[in-house]
């Protein structure tokens, strides 16, 4: 089958919309372009070193979203990065940023749904946090308009990190002399806001990315063999008869956009998803499409988890979802023989990629 560049086609799945981090394209498989942060606007920044953010091969150095109030800088990515895996930075010490995504499973956390202090479980899956550097809204119902408001929104969550305000977390860091000192020297300020947490983890957040996947390497003429022929005849289904780029489009397999599947509406669980944002009718029950890259380590699927395989999902698709009063109209039934799912799932299985590897916890935090 001869391939056609997936980073043109691929739009996302109309069977993936589930209910979940470092440069720019180079057109290399081994490397990638640089993308240096803007110089910071306050004088204590200036002085800091430019992050040069490596986009894997596969991705697009124009899709790169880096607030001009929030430049890259080395110190900052690293604050952030201590920030994101520190669980000081909870009511009780137990959960970080990290707790929820972990590099293991995508960025995600392997459950249904995430687990918070004192073992409260939430009502959604952890979103994959990787790539978020190509987004704007942020949640699978999109009420954070950017990345920094992201960043912040679970320290008040009462089931996630607990603190009663941001008021509270703040006060409780600025016992920690480590942290003042670092905030000083990133912000220029003798206090921390949470403000400038936000920049901080959202700056981390943004070096960790996805690409070079074997998909990419073959369908943009890197490697002919890099993927097996089932997987080359789904990814032939996946752009046609299966219509996953009805959703799933584009280099990073998301049309950034939400629709509703049905999830919920056979079995009376019904979330109302970005409705509760907009209050708009149109949308309840949507949720975002997610990213499909890396999506064979992301199990279970869907916002709420429901779902314990990619064959299952398939599946669920295939069927048209759950027919409800508000489901979007691209969800219909695909007709896919057994042997057409499977290559699917093969073709799936190949956007497994590199980038994020190296964002590990900190070997010490400040004290």
């Amino acid at each position: 089958m001869k391939s056609r560049k997936l980073r043109i086609s691929i739009s996302v799945c109309v069977f993936m919309v589930f209910g979940l981090l470092m440069g720019l394209p180079s057109g290399e498989a081994e490397g990638g372009k640089e993308v240096v942060g803007e110089k910071p606007a306050q004088a204590a920044q200036t002085a800091q070193g430019e992050y040069k953010l490596k986009i894997p091969f596969g991705l697009e150095e124009t899709a790169v979203v880096i607030p001009a109030d929030n430049p890259l800088t080395k110190e900052k990515v690293e604050l952030g990065r201590m920030l994101f895996f520190d669980k000081r930075l909870s009511q009780d010490n137990t959960i970080a940023c990290a707790s929820c995504h972990l590099a293991k499973f995508a960025f995600t956390d392997g459950k249904p749904v995430s687990t918070g202090i004192r073992g409260q479980k939430g009502g959604r899956s952890a979103p994959a946090s990787f790539n978020r550097v190509f987004s704007s809204v942020q949640f699978w119902d999109g009420r954070a308009a950017t990345l920094e408001e992201q960043s912040v929104g679970p320290f008040t969550n009462p089931i996630e990190h607990g603190f009663a305000n941001h008021d509270v977390m703040v006060a409780k860091m600025m016992k920690i002399a480590g942290y003042r000192k670092l905030f000083k020297q990133v912000f220029g300020e003798d206090t921390i806001t949470i403000d400038n947490v936000g920049k901080a983890i959202a700056s981390f957040q943004r070096t960790v990315l996805s690409g070079n996947s074997p998909a990419d390497r073959f369908d943009m003429g890197q490697e002919e063999g890099a993927i097996s022929p089932a997987a080359q005849h789904g990814l032939l289904l996946f752009r046609e008869k299966a219509r996953c780029t009805k959703c799933h489009s584009g280099f990073n397999f998301t049309d950034e956009k939400f629709h509703n599947l049905g999830i919920g509406w056979d079995d009376n669980k019904v979330d109302l998803g970005r409705y509760m944002v907009t209050k708009n009718p149109e949308e309840i029950n949507a949720f975002k499409t997610p990213t499909l890259r890396e999506i064979a380590r992301s199990a279970p699927y869907m916002h709420d988890g429901r779902f314990k395989t990619l064959e299952d999902v398939v599946n669920f698709y295939n069927k048209g979802g759950v027919k409800n009063p508000h489901q979007d109209n691209l969800i219909i039934p695909l007709e896919l023989t057994e042997e057409e799912k499977h290559d699917l799932v093969e073709f799936l299985h190949t956007l497994n990629g590199e980038g994020w590897q190296q964002a590990k916890a900190p070997t010490s935090f400040p004290k």
